[in-house]
């Protein structure tokens, strides 16, 4: 074990990090449990093989399914033994990563997904892409691990939700913040009423990109633009829709409403105790979104507000730093990647009570999957869970695409009651083409 690895184990490596004493000796020890667990030695019945779709890759930077499937590749008794990309660069760049034979890589995810060898799936595709490939996953018998933002409607989600209660299957969403001993505390003191009666929570996020009208131009020659569109609209090659940057235009994504709003938002509603539920209306502002062809055109400025019951007002924001804050009546308790702080330190220094509630509890968030895939329990961030997270987002774009107006919403009928607009806008007809 290095040094730097013992550092961040250690309970003074917790306490560095931000957290407060009582809190790092539980995680330390949780951690050692989970890490002794992980240390089993696994024979070749027992090892979980694994296939990549949509790995990202140089062209563009878009890495993330790569990445979280490289720290899968580090677990024992676990191996990637198949990856999948439409574009034939990337495929080749993740077949080098994880040493397979090219007959191992695909372009088409549904070859990948007819091997009878594979356990699970690590879902990498834009947002597009991830209802229609994760549903055919469950069906083929195939667990998953799909990145957030986990659709790019509300009713693709209740259709996962659906699909997963049918197969039984493991789904663990990619929101790797549930696993993070900052984010898990700060929703332990808010739920146990450590500030009191929760008036506002604010979601900092980035800013979106504008930019456009951008040229159009020849598609490269080892890349599937038609297979990449896939269900959404049929459009001309442009650069700047595809990989990295896809996430800026509403065909493919939400913008920083979906990207970061998937991860603060799960936060949110996590130490709200909304995991199954969420918010009752929502109205917005927006600016400095770019109108024309081939522009991006997700809001990159944004003020939306939400309702929830008990006269809570939840704020996502562009402005301010990132992070999610709660208000209490009693103090505040800010929370990022890199902090956890609050209005007294003794709201966040002073220890829990043995009675208190206490939440599900990760250190990692992959190791949570492959242990689930074993022991067949519920993910940290399940389906359900990262529906109603990613619900959010969508209720703050469908908002803002319909002028910011107040809009009412049920999160039991997952309707809107009162407004035909914002009704159209929970489900998109895909384009009809032969990729699934």
């Amino acid at each position: 074990m290095s040094r730097r690895r013992m550092l961040s184990s250690s309970a003074a490596g917790l306490m560095a990090a931000g957290l407060p004493a009582w809190f790092a000796v539980e995680a330390e020890a949780m951690e050692r449990e989970q890490e002794a667990k992980g240390q089993k030695k696994f024979d070749a019945n027992s090892q979980i093989n694994i296939g990549l779709i949509g790995p990202g890759g140089s062209r563009g930077g878009f890495r993330q399914g790569l990445g979280d499937t490289m720290h899968a590749a580090g677990k024992p008794g676990v191996k990637i033994v198949a990856v999948c990309d439409v574009d034939a660069l990337h495929k080749t760049e993740a077949a080098n990563a994880f040493k397979l034979d090219m007959k191992d890589a695909y372009k088409d995810y549904r070859e990948l997904l007819a091997r009878k060898d594979i356990d699970a799936v690590v879902i990498g595709t834009p947002d597009h892409w991830h209802t229609i490939i994760a549903t055919a996953a469950m069906k083929s018998g195939k667990d998953v691990y799909c990145e957030k933002p986990l659709t790019l409607t509300i009713d693709e989600g209740k259709r996962l939700v659906k699909m997963q209660k049918a197969t039984g299957r493991v789904f663990q969403t990619g929101s790797q913040q549930r696993s993070d001993g900052r984010f898990r505390l700060a929703c332990e003191l808010v739920r146990n009423g450590r500030i009191g009666k929760i008036k506002t929570v604010t979601c900092h996020l980035p800013g979106g990109n504008v930019g456009g009208p951008f040229e159009v131009k020849q598609v490269p020659a080892d890349l599937d633009f038609d297979f990449w569109l896939g269900p959404a609209p049929a459009q001309d090659y442009v650069v700047e829709r595809t990989h990295g940057s896809f996430r800026h235009w509403l065909d493919y994504s939400g913008g920083m409403l979906t990207d970061w709003g998937a991860h603060h938002h799960d936060i949110a509603q996590w130490g709200l105790g909304m995991d199954a539920s969420g918010p009752i209306g929502v109205y917005s502002y927006g600016r400095g979104a770019k109108i024309g062809d081939n522009c991006y055109n997700a809001f990159p400025e944004f003020d939306v507000y939400f309702t929830y019951p008990g006269g809570i007002t939840m704020h996502s924001t562009n402005q301010g730093e990132n992070g999610v804050e709660f208000e209490g009546e009693g103090g505040t308790i800010f929370v990022s990647r890199g902090t956890i702080r609050s209005s007294d330190p003794a709201l966040i220094e002073d220890a829990l009570p043995s009675n208190a509630t206490r939440l599900y509890a990760s250190n990692d968030h992959m190791q949570n999957f492959i242990d689930c895939i074993r022991d067949r329990k519920l993910p940290i961030c399940n389906v359900e869970v990262g529906h109603r997270s990613v619900s959010v987002c969508h209720l703050a774009n469908i908002s803002l695409r319909c002028g910011g107006r107040k809009l009412e919403w049920n999160p039991v009928t997952e309707l809107f009651p009162k407004d035909k607009e914002a009704q159209s806008m929970v489900a998109r007809a895909p384009r009809k083409t032969p990729y699934f």
